[in-house]
């Protein structure tokens, strides 16, 4: 079943086509690949997805529901688009804390777990702001997993990480995977793409192709 379907969308921003007449259908229980050069469309693309942009032309549909339409987010989805943003003078566990109150569906526990998942100590004190690239990307996949979401967006996932972490991200999303997930990465780097994805789309100035597996 496809848990995410694009129809014919067109994106333009400020008079420049940043998406031109994409469809695709991911399904469900798969983990899928965007590759492409920076500026290719793949962020906008995911973004259009999550609901933070609005297309143009076209519908995206994410597990039955229009996007825009009948949800203004898509509901069960977890994402990390571009850098994670967290407020810098708290520490890691503290931010987690705040955004999981929004929704009020998670409690201390699954906190804790999912930072320990990423690969974080949720007991550390240290400020965001100290943190490295690396850790601040595990605690945005700490934050996209949190509360166990159907679907996972995960844009550039492998930024900022070092051998073990880009080696440790590749057997978790894996194992989620495994437990009947929707996962979507974009990456420059074919060698991540390929190693993890069932399909894998090519982007090339706002236009999508798919490549063999």
């Amino acid at each position: 079943m496809d848990i995410i379907s694009v129809n014919n969308v067109n994106l333009t921003l400020s008079k420049n086509q940043i998406l031109k007449n994409i469809s695709v259908r991911f399904e469900e229980g798969k983990i899928h690949g965007l590759i492409g050069r920076n500026g290719s469309g793949k962020t906008m693309l995911m973004k259009c997805i999550c609901g933070f942009i609005n297309v143009t032309d076209g519908e995206i549909i994410v597990d039955g529901k229009r996007v825009g339409k009948d949800v203004d987010f898509p509901e069960n989805m977890g994402m990390i688009i571009e850098v994670p943003g967290f407020i810098p003078y708290y520490s890691g566990y503290k931010n987690l804390k705040l955004i999981a109150g929004l929704n009020g569906k998670i409690g201390k526990d699954e906190i804790q777990k999912s930072m320990e998942q990423a690969g974080l100590d949720p007991k550390l004190k240290r400020h965001v702001r100290k943190y490295s690239l690396g850790m601040r990307q595990r605690l945005g996949l700490a934050q996209a997993i949190m509360e166990n979401p159907k679907i996972l967006i995960m844009d550039e996932p492998f930024n900022g990480l070092d051998k073990d972490g880009v080696k440790e991200m590749r057997e978790y999303l894996l194992s989620y995977k495994a437990q009947g997930k929707t996962i979507l990465i974009s990456s420059h780097s074919t060698e991540d793409i390929s190693v993890l994805c069932d399909t894998v789309h090519e982007m090339e100035k706002g236009v999508l192709s798919k490549q063999n597996k």
